[in-house]
Order: C-alpha cells, then sequence, then structure tokens
C-alpha cells in the first residue's frame, strides 16, 4: 500500500511527491531555478518592460510575482515529424522574450516541454510501424537540433510527458475531488459547466464551443465542449495505470500538470502560438484553477501565424515548410532573422522573396563587422569614454536608447532591425570613404560602434561564433539556390574581365546580368572583382512591384 505526499498552491513551489511501499522507496524531487539559495542576486531592471497580455487585451507593464526572478512556461511541440516554420517562429520568438528578460536583469527559469503522449504520436507510429515513444524521442532529438541551428538557448527544464505521469494523474485526482470532472467507463472529463470563467482567455462562450477540436465527440458526455483528463486504454496504444484503469492524459492536462510541477500554480508568463489560445489555453486555465483555487498566471503571451498565401500554416493543411527544408537552402541565422522581421503578434507571410531579402541584409550585417574586425585587429586602442566624437557618441547612444524602447515595448523587433541601419552605415563610411579613412579617431569610433552591433545581436541571438564563417556558410547557400559553383563563378569572372579588357562592353553586361538573375552580384574595385549573395534579379523586380 502507498502513500502520498503533494505540496501545491505557491509560487515557485515544486510538488514533491515521496511514495513509499513495502518493497520500495523511491522519492521524486523536481527542483527549480528559481531557489532562495542562489549564489548571485537578481538584479532589478531601471527600465519598465510592457508586455501584451492576451487575458487582458492589452500592453501592460511586467512586474513579476518575486522581485528580480520571472517563471515562464512555453507550450512545446507534440513530437511525431520534424517541425515546421510555424514552429520555429513560436521559439524564435520565446527565445527572443528569454534573452530580453536576461538582458533586463532577471533570473528567468524557462519551461518548455516536449507532448510525447498523444493521439497523432500515436497515429503516426502506427503508419511506420514504430514504438510511439521511441519514434516521440526521435523527433524531441530532431527539434533541439532545430533549435540549435536557430540559435535559441536550452531552456531551463524540458519536461517530457511520459516522465511526469504521477503528476498528471495527482492533479487528475485534485479535479476530481474538487468536484470540477466526472468518470465514465475509465475515461475522466473535466465538466466545464462546473466552471463559469470558461471562455475568459478567448473571449469565446460556452455555446460557441466546437467538440471534436482536439476534444472528441462523445455523446456519453454531459456537455459536447467537455474535454478528456484521462482516455482508457484502447488496443494497440500505450498506457499507464491509474485509479481509473489503465490508459493515458488527454492532451491538455499534461501542460497544467508539468507547468505546476516546475514553476507553482502561481507563475509569470505562460507563452505560444495564437492557435492556442482556444482550446489548450482556455482549457489550461479551467484545469489549473480547478485544481488549485490560488492558480493565477500573470501574463498570457501569443505570438501570431506564419501564412503561405494568407493561410495558416499547418500540418493538418498540407502546405508547411520544415525548418529543415528552409535551413538546406537558406541559412538558419536568415530565416530567424525573417521571423524577427515582423512584430511577434503579427502575421507573417512566408516567401522566397522575404527569405532572400533576409539573406542579403544578414549578409551586408555580417561582411561590414567582417571589415570592422579585420581593421581593428592591427590595432590596439584603449576606448575611454571622452575618446569619441561627438557625432559617433550621438550615433552609439542613440541605437541604445532605441534598442531599449523598442524590446520594452513588446518585443519591437522590426525597429531595432531598422535602426541598426545607421550605425552599420557608419561603419562603411569609416572604413571604406576617403573622408572616413581620414576621420579623426577613427579606430575608437569603429570600436564603440562595432561593440553595440555586437551587444544588441547577442540579445537578439543573432551573434555568430565567426563572421567570416558565417559568410562562407552564407556565400554556399547562395550557390546551393543558384545551381551553380564557385569555380562555375569564377570563370564567369574571368571572362568579363577579358571582355572588358576587349572593350566587349555587350558581353560584360550580359554575364553579369547572368549571373544576377540568379542570385550573384559582382562586385567591382581597384583589387579586381568579387562576388557576393544578392536577391536575384526577378525577386528584386517583384519587390519593387510589392513596395
Amino acid at each position: 500500500m502507498a502513500t502520498t505526499l503533494f505540496k501545491f498552491c505557491k509560487p515557485f513551489a515544486i510538488p514533491i511527491r515521496i511514495q513509499t511501499t513495502t518493497t520500495t522507496k523511491r522519492s521524486l524531487i523536481i527542483r527549480t531555478c528559481l531557489t532562495s539559495s542562489s549564489s548571485s542576486q537578481p538584479r532589478v531592471p531601471s527600465h519598465k518592460l510592457w508586455l501584451y497580455n492576451t487575458m487582458s487585451k492589452d500592453k501592460q507593464e511586467f512586474k513579476p510575482k518575486v522581485e528580480g526572478k520571472v517563471g515562464m512556461y512555453v507550450c512545446g511541440v507534440t513530437a511525431y515529424d520534424l517541425s515546421h516554420i510555424g514552429h520555429a517562429r513560436v521559439y524564435v520568438t520565446f527565445d527572443l522574450l528569454y534573452r530580453y528578460l536576461r538582458h533586463f536583469g532577471y533570473q528567468v527559469c524557462y519551461v518548455r516541454n516536449f507532448t510525447d503522449v498523444d493521439d497523432k504520436i500515436i497515429a503516426r507510429a502506427n503508419e511506420l510501424g514504430e514504438d510511439p515513444i521511441s519514434l516521440s524521442r526521435r523527433y524531441c532529438e530532431e527539434f533541439q537540433r532545430d533549435m540549435v541551428y536557430l540559435h535559441c538557448l536550452p531552456p531551463s527544464f524540458e519536461p517530457r510527458v511520459s516522465d511526469h505521469m504521477l503528476q498528471i494523474i495527482d492533479m487528475i485526482k485534485q479535479i476530481l475531488n474538487n468536484g470540477y470532472a466526472y468518470r465514465i467507463d475509465g475515461d475522466v472529463y473535466f465538466n466545464i459547466d462546473k466552471f463559469p470563467e470558461y471562455g475568459r482567455l478567448s473571449g469565446r462562450k460556452l455555446e460557441d464551443n466546437r467538440a471534436g477540436e482536439r476534444v472528441a465527440v462523445d455523446s456519453r458526455k454531459i456537455n459536447p465542449a467537455d474535454f478528456a483528463l484521462w482516455k482508457s486504454a484502447k488496443e494497440g496504444e500505450p498506457f499507464w495505470e491509474s485509479p481509473w484503469g489503465p490508459g493515458r492524459p488527454g492532451w491538455h492536462i499534461e501542460c497544467s500538470a508539468m507547468s505546476a510541477a516546475y514553476l507553482g500554480y502561481s507563475f509569470d508568463i505562460h507563452g505560444g502560438g495564437v492557435d492556442l489560445v482556444f482550446p489548450h489555453h482556455e482549457n489550461e486555465i479551467a484545469q489549473s484553477c480547478a485544481a488549485c483555487n490560488q492558480s493565477n498566471i500573470s501574463y498570457w503571451i501569443h505570438n501570431g501565424f506564419v501564412t503561405v498565401d494568407s493561410e495558416k500554416m499547418s500540418k493538418s493543411l498540407g502546405n508547411f515548410f520544415t525548418i529543415r527544408q528552409v535551413i538546406d537552402l537558406y541559412h538558419p541565422l536568415a530565416l530567424r532573422l525573417f521571423l524577427m522581421g515582423t512584430h511577434y503578434r503579427s502575421p507573417i507571410n512566408y516567401s522566397d522573396v522575404q527569405l532572400e531579402s533576409a539573406s542579403d541584409r544578414i549578409f551586408y550585417i555580417y561582411q561590414t563587422l567582417h571589415d570592422c574586425e579585420n581593421v581593428l585587429s592591427q590595432n590596439d586602442v584603449a576606448i575611454r569614454v571622452d575618446s569619441i566624437p561627438h557625432d559617433i557618441a550621438c550615433c552609439v547612444d542613440s541605437f541604445q536608447d532605441i534598442f531599449m524602447s523598442a524590446m520594452s515595448d513588446d518585443l519591437l523587433t522590426p525597429v531595432v532591425l531598422a535602426a541598426m541601419s545607421e550605425p552599420l552605415k557608419t561603419i562603411n563610411d569609416l572604413l571604406h570613404t576617403r573622408k572616413g579613412k581620414k576621420q579623426e579617431l577613427r579606430i575608437e569610433s569603429l570600436t564603440a560602434l562595432e561593440k553595440i552591433i555586437r551587444n544588441v545581436l547577442t540579445v537578439l541571438g543573432m551573434m555568430p561564433q565567426s563572421y567570416s564563417e558565417v559568410l562562407q556558410q552564407l556565400r554556399e547557400k547562395a550557390l546551393k539556390r543558384a545551381r551553380i559553383t564557385e569555380d562555375q563563378v569564377l570563370k564567369k569572372i574571368e571572362e568579363r574581365t577579358a571582355a572588358r579588357r576587349n572593350k566587349e562592353f555587350e558581353k560584360s553586361d550580359a554575364i553579369r546580368k547572368d549571373l544576377a538573375v540568379v542570385g550573384i552580384a559582382l562586385m567591382d574595385s581597384a583589387d579586381g572583382t568579387t562576388w557576393r549573395p544578392a536577391v536575384p534579379l526577378a525577386l528584386q523586380e517583384q519587390q519593387v512591384v510589392a513596395t
């Protein structure tokens, strides 16, 4: 016979389940990264941060429940296939928020789960003749690789449903004991009629609810929109023992139990894509409040869709591109920049033009910084605050102010990216123009400008390990898209050089245009001709028309 102790309902409290039997004694303790024993004290931010709260339908000043510390839970992927760029947008968005909160001075406990027990996983595993848990584990690992490619920092915790059945079962017990659920033949359903506040996040009324949207149609239910907390075992499906018989959890209960396990019932931020507002997050609120009346999440944050021809990108619609498909042709940082180029709450339309533009832009950014780095490496100058010309100091301060004010205003990344143009242009002027090369305190100016851009890129998750390495990778991707080799490009450059020498200017122009059509731009200088990736000519024309 087993005895169970459970502690819940405190901010950042961690449920500790201690279960003993006559033959074994096991303790499961899940620790948080936000313990009072932390050696470093959190820094209190000097600025105000404003975030849009889906619950209140407006921007609110961010005030954490515990000063200097933030608890954030983001719903992770259901791991049954490679992730698409709709997923990329979710996790780049919350990686940006995670990074900025840390830059702001907060200690952040970031929890992002894996759903590895679900109807879709079981269906896919049956198709492939594979064990569902094994299949899901494989795609969890693929997802983590995608996150590394996209420069997304690992969360503090990445819990999986299959490792948290004890917590899920205990939460369902609590919901039943509190009178918010009912049992039918081994199934357990949440009774939404018992929760009058249902719909407050989405603004939906009970009569608007749709059965069948991850809410199974079942004539046995009291209300057609009641959703499963526990599903009785079916032949050929994985199952776990429970007080209601063998089975597995419903989708919605999983996140409620895991967020409570790592952050308690009361924490700061719960996030995900806007498609999760209803029914998933609505159901999470109902479950968590039913299990603990002190449940309270301060800020519900949701990012907009990625669309293709104005339709939401999704696996169910079959109009999706996996992250792997995109980064096979474009650098992962080009994809990240593309996703940040639109405010996270607005829909973003996927297109080759947008990816080409993002790729062209990051090449310019990294080439500028690479050229700057080369010049600075030849000089060793200690920078003093008063050693920078006034106009350079104003440029640096202005960019820093815009960065902080824009990011603090609900993560306005497009404003930050646009503001980066000025310090980049100033660097190029100092590097390449006759006047810039003669500028007083030129090296000091370059050092200050490079430093502020590097700091901002770091917070945005856009700082590569090596400028030269990423530039070479961008060139290789451009050649792949153009279906041409670098040797072929260099041969064309030689042919063009010979044509110019022979004053065959039509031939010279034709070679330049042929390369421009496939996205290879030729750059003439006193030292000769080089090439760089560029937006293909036809796509440039599309950009002009769109503008």
